[in-house]
């Protein structure tokens, strides 16, 4: 069975908010020394990116509204296949300029899709 696409923004909108969450108030000292943290944090990057594939994959229209979802899964085969060369920094530079914005992103698609009248 086959999931809406919307779902699929659900699923980056509360990935991008659990990771911004875990991150609040913490600097990137305490970050780097949390395994725990920097496990969740990937995770949680990793499911928006699969969840961006599979949207490419069922609507690329409306993953293409989502400026940014070629580099969220390209991300995201970094995390699986490239974790043992990862770089922290890269993460954290993610988290703090690239999150707010994809948050933005999908927040504001399912805002407007949701008050579209139905076809």
């Amino acid at each position: 069975m086959e999931r809406e696409p919307l779902a699929y923004l659900w699923d980056v909108q509360y990935a991008c908010r659990n990771v911004l969450d875990f991150v609040r108030e913490v600097e990137f000292d305490r970050y780097l020394g949390d395994v725990m943290l920097r496990s969740a944090v990937e995770r949680q990057l990793q499911n928006m990116g699969e969840a961006l594939s599979q949207l490419a994959r069922i609507d690329s229209d409306l993953a293409a509204q989502v400026p940014e979802h070629r580099s969220v899964i390209a991300f995201r085969n970094v995390l699986v296949h490239g974790y043992a060369t990862l770089d922290h920094q890269v993460v954290w530079h993610v988290i703090g300029h690239d999150l707010p914005a994809l948050l933005a992103t999908a927040s504001a698609l399912l805002k407007r899709t949701s008050e579209a009248p139905p076809e």
